[in-house]
């Protein structure tokens, strides 16, 4: 969002009207991205997070149900944590696609500002989820440290480990490229947390390295209980953000002080902004803009001077879903 801010802090004052009109004119087709509707944009998002969620599902859990095989066998504690760990991210994948479901269902009579939030809600069931799913691996990895044992099949178990990473870290860097290019706080809850998954994989693999060639079991056990740290660090973030959303923060006072400037620049003092109330709700932000304007001005000049504060508004920051904007007559001073 800030940085939508500061590249375009100087379109308003750059362009007039008239070149904003006969720029459109000139621009590339409306199926183009840079002219599609937001609101396109946002169900556009919700299909490839819905799309790369689903395929995370199957991908994890072939994972897991292999890890916690080779664990079995082996008895190696990493590599049993590190298939929880991928059965647990999958639980989390599939919460995140039934959310990503849900936000795209249009406003109704109950949900009269549309379902957007349950996407920001399914990140927050998430990292409760990893927390639990953290305490187990914890619970685990310090069994396996007071009391180690030496880990069969180790070289097939390194293999495993090392294709898990490999699998996991490149859905992964998918995954988040498509979070951030749509904005999705739950799909970038479960890249990072697929980030996790990977990088997990690869430090089950030094340990059970450690472990056998060099003689020290502490390894196995001490490697998972370094994976329900990162664990808990991802959770933690996820934990914050979601809830920030779900409480309505903004934690962003500069794009305030810059949407009050842009709208009495571009009125040249015709209005004054007496308050801007900006909330988060799932991929989009909303914006509450009270204006003083003249109120001997007339009602159609009124109506004219609100919408051209909202589309200034929308155009300025794109991810910018409903503007509303109240208005407030002068008072006059005797």
């Amino acid at each position: 969002m800030i940085r939508h801010l500061v590249n375009l802090v100087n379109l308003d004052n750059s362009n007039s009207e008239e070149t904003d009109s006969s720029s459109s004119a000139d621009s590339d087709p409306p199926s183009s991205k840079e002219n599609k509707p937001f609101s396109g944009l946002v169900n556009e998002g919700f299909v490839a997070g819905q799309r790369i969620a689903k395929i995370s599902v199957i991908t994890l859990v072939g994972i897991g149900i292999v890890e916690l095989i080779m664990g079995h066998i082996s008895g190696s504690v990493v590599a049993t944590a590190d298939g929880v760990d991928s059965m647990s991210d999958a639980m989390i994948s599939l919460i995140v696609l039934i959310g990503l479901r849900f936000a795209r269902r249009p406003a109704d009579r109950k949900f009269h500002f549309g379902y957007h939030k349950v996407e920001s809600f399914a990140a927050l069931i998430a990292a409760i989820g990893m927390i639990v799913i953290g305490a187990f691996i914890v619970y685990h990895s310090y069994e396996g440290l007071i009391n180690p044992k030496e880990i069969q099949q180790p070289i097939l178990t390194m293999i495993v480990l090392g294709i898990a990473g490999a699998i996991s870290l490149h859905r992964a860097f998918q995954m988040r490229g498509i979070a951030n290019k749509y904005n999705l706080l739950s799909l970038k809850t479960d890249a990072k947390n697929s980030i996790k998954d990977g990088s997990a994989s690869v430090l089950g693999f030094l340990s059970v390295l450690i472990a056998t060639q060099f003689g020290f079991l502490q390894a196995d056990a001490i490697g998972g209980l370094v994976i329900a740290g990162f664990i808990f660090s991802v959770a933690y973030v996820s934990l914050k953000q979601s809830s920030l959303i779900l409480v309505d923060a903004w934690q962003n006072p500069v794009s305030t002080e810059y949407l009050k400037k842009l709208v009495e620049q571009k009125f040249n003092g015709d209005v004054n902004v007496r308050s801007i109330k900006l909330r988060q709700t799932g991929a989009i932000s909303r914006a509450e803009i009270h204006l003083e304007i003249d109120g001997s001005k007339p009602l159609n000049e009124v109506e004219m001077l609100l919408l051209n504060t909202e589309m200034a508004v929308k155009s300025s920051i794109p991810g910018m879903g409903a503007v509303v904007v109240i208005p407030h007559a002068k008072l006059r001073k005797f």
